[in-house]
């Protein structure tokens, strides 16, 4: 069975997805127009129920494409303005901002100096003694430079040594260190922490390596980040969405044969389990398969509500592939229709797909000159972005939580059950 689902994986890999300078891009649009392509999903459906990939095939293709001599098409995300500078994680998951407030509060009421503290957690590891849960805690907390991270690594393997055999139910440190290593900017011992053997257990949460991936995904080390998904994956930790959207967005990044047959894998995988995967997540993954335009269509086929800006864009990136040129012109025409209600988004199409329409259409006279006039329409409505696809496709939205603060503040005190003022739920 595993011989079986390599071959089918190596048939099928293909390089895929664009590559072009990144900026942040606008949200929404009216929903584009129903592709008008060959029913390909059902096949592909089919084949991902017929059977399951065993876990050991997963591990291997995941590990071939961070050996060194895999060649990859690359990316020159790194080499625009902005780098890769985008994240994928909403301030939600982060929750860099509440660490920080944290760690003011805590400071503030600590007994005595910072220095007394750490001198104190040095003299109770010299001495073999227990370390407490709040010591851990207070002490990820009081962290404020690099040289204070390797005082807390000492800290974590005493402590896990210590509780390795109690973890249901226990406070998860592991987002917490991570936090502070996305605040000091080191990934490096974030890293190496998480990949240790010796800690296996302390990281045993999605959040901590979510969050790693994501500072690795800033910094365009595209493949240090595939390292710790395939670690994820040894330590049998849970895949949530987020670890979806970038596990696809990796794979999209390093664009190579190797990490199309990763996110097809792993997909399959994830629809067999029965997972819902996000709107982000299969954009990912169809743009990586944009040069498998039948996998590209099966994937976008199967996303609920493709109305938004990155939907359309990707849209019109099928038809070109598919070279289905006067349906293109037609998708176009629609997007320019002056009937539409003011109240209606409208679409709105990336300068560098437009680009690539034009190319396409460039020989065939009349399809050339009806683009000429919709380019012309689409400027004058403002349906034109310079944002790129690629820079749509990293694009990170804003909380859908954060406008319904106030809604979830307690109203009514723990201590009298009697109701808190305006101002004090307001806070």
């Amino acid at each position: 069975m595993g011989a079986a689902i390599l071959e089918h994986t190596k048939e099928k890999a293909g390089p895929g997805g664009l590559r072009a300078e990144e900026s942040v891009g606008s949200p929404t649009s009216r929903r584009s127009s129903p592709l008008q392509l060959p029913a390909v999903g059902a096949t592909r459906d089919g084949m991902a129920a017929a059977f399951r990939p065993p876990k050991q095939v997963l591990l291997q293709a995941l590990r071939s494409s961070v050996y060194p001599g895999v060649g990859g098409l690359g990316s020159t995300c790194c080499s625009c303005p902005l780098g890769a500078k985008r994240y994928l994680l909403t301030d939600n998951i982060v929750k860099l901002k509440e660490f920080q407030h944290k760690k003011v509060a805590i400071a503030y009421n600590l007994p005595g100096t910072k220095e007394t503290y750490l001198r104190k957690l040095e003299e109770k590891l010299t001495q073999n003694k227990l370390i407490l849960k709040g010591e851990l805690r207070t002490l990820l907390h009081l962290c404020e430079s690099r040289d204070d991270v390797e005082l807390i690594k000492k800290v974590i393997y005493r402590y896990h040594a210590e509780n390795r055999n109690i973890t249901l139910g226990e406070y998860k440190f592991g987002p917490l260190f991570m936090r502070l290593c996305y605040e000091l900017d080191d990934e490096e011992s974030a890293a190496e922490l998480i990949k240790d053997q010796h800690l296996r257990g302390f990281f045993s949460d999605s959040t901590s390596f979510n969050i790693l991936m994501d500072m690795l995904f800033i910094k365009g080390k595209y493949k240090s980040a595939l390292e710790v998904l395939i670690e994820m994956k040894n330590q049998d930790v849970k895949f949530s969405k987020d670890t979806y959207v970038l596990a696809f967005a990796i794979c999209y990044k390093l664009n190579s044969p190797e990490s199309f047959k990763i996110c097809t894998t792993l997909r399959e995988e994830a629809l067999i389990k029965g997972e819902v995967l996000s709107m982000r997540a299969s954009c990912f993954a169809v743009a990586l398969a944009l040069n498998q335009v039948e996998k590209a269509v099966s994937i976008f086929s199967q996303i609920m509500k493709p109305e938004s800006i990155i939907c359309t864009n990707l849209n019109i990136m099928i038809h070109i592939q598919s070279n289905m040129l006067k349906t293109l012109i037609e998708i176009l025409k629609e997007a320019t229709d002056g009937n539409l209600s003011r109240f209606v988004k409208k679409h709105e199409f990336s300068e560098e797909v437009l680009a690539k329409v034009r190319e396409k259409v460039k020989d065939v006279p009349t399809l050339l000159a009806r683009f000429d006039e919709l380019y012309e329409k689409l400027h004058r409505n403002g349906q034109v972005t310079t944002y790129t696809l690629d820079a749509l496709l990293c694009h990170t939205p804003k909380d859908r939580k954060s406008r319904m603060v106030l809604l979830n503040k307690r109203t009514v005190s723990r201590r009298t059950f009697q109701p808190l003022s305006q101002s004090l739920w307001a806070e």
